[in-house]
This record gives structure tokens, C-alpha cells and sequence, in this order.
């Protein structure tokens, strides 16, 4: 039961910590005062649920919470790179985080339903992850 409350908890964090870094890079490419602004807000949930994690993450493990490795961390960058090479307008940025953020929604719903006995302070954090990251869609949706 630990161990999967571990697990929950490193693939939340993952899962912030990449939200965070797309953001950061797509941040750059911005023009548009309001969607940058949209994407600070966005970044902030990102980082309120990682420390989220943080706070509870001592009573599961001695250990820090796994992120995003450097390998993966430079993958986004790259990626984000060469699909912007020719378009980075608002729709196109937007576009690629719906997509990340897709990807997200899908692991979480899934690590719900498929850890039903996970500690209730988990499953909160799980579930509002997957909730801001369903409303994460629904702003960006505006850009497209």
C-alpha cells in the first residue's frame, strides 16, 4: 500500500514538474501579454501541486520526490523546438500543451481507477491534479 502511495505521489510530481518545464519553454515563444499571463496561472498550479506532494511525500518515503530527469527535460525542450520551427503562433503553443497536458489527464484517470486503495491524502492531491489539468484544457481550448 506504501509503495503505491509512492508511486502515486513520483508520478504526480513527474507529471507537475513537465507541465512546468513545457511551460517554461513555450513561455519564451509567447508575444501575447494575455496568453503568457495564462500560462503563469497554469505554471502555478503546476508548482502548487508539486509542493503539494512535497508536504506529504515524508510520511510515504525518506527519499525526495522523483521529477523530470535531465534526458526527458531537454526531449521537451527539443520537441517544443522543432514543432514551433515554423509556426509558433498562439494556436500552434497551445495545441502542443493540450497535447502534454492530454497525456496527463489519461495517467491520472487511469492511476484512479487502478489504485482504489490508495491513502485518501493521495487520492485528493491525484484527483485535483487531474481536475486543474481537465481545466488546464478547457483555458487553453481559447487559443486554438
Amino acid at each position: 500500500m506504501e509503495n503505491q502511495n509512492l508511486n502515486i505521489l513520483d508520478e504526480i510530481n513527474k507529471g507537475a514538474t513537465m507541465g512546468m518545464d513545457a511551460i517554461s519553454f513555450i513561455s519564451d515563444k509567447v508575444n501575447d501579454n494575455s496568453f503568457k499571463e495564462v500560462l503563469n496561472i497554469e505554471f502555478n498550479k503546476y508548482e502548487k501541486i508539486s509542493k503539494r506532494v512535497n508536504d506529504i511525500y515524508e510520511n510515504y518515503s525518506n527519499k525526495e520526490p522523483h521529477e523530470t530527469n535531465a534526458m526527458n527535460k531537454a526531449m521537451t525542450w527539443y520537441g517544443i523546438q522543432m514543432k514551433t520551427m515554423n509556426d509558433d503562433s498562439n494556436s500552434k503553443l497551445s495545441e502542443l500543451l493540450m497535447k502534454g497536458t492530454n497525456m496527463g489527464i489519461i495517467e491520472g484517470r487511469r492511476l484512479l481507477n487502478q489504485n482504489p486503495n490508495a491513502a485518501k491524502d493521495v487520492k485528493d492531491i491525484l484527483n485535483d491534479f487531474v481536475v486543474m489539468q481537465e481545466d488546464s484544457v478547457e483555458t487553453l481550448k481559447n487559443y486554438l
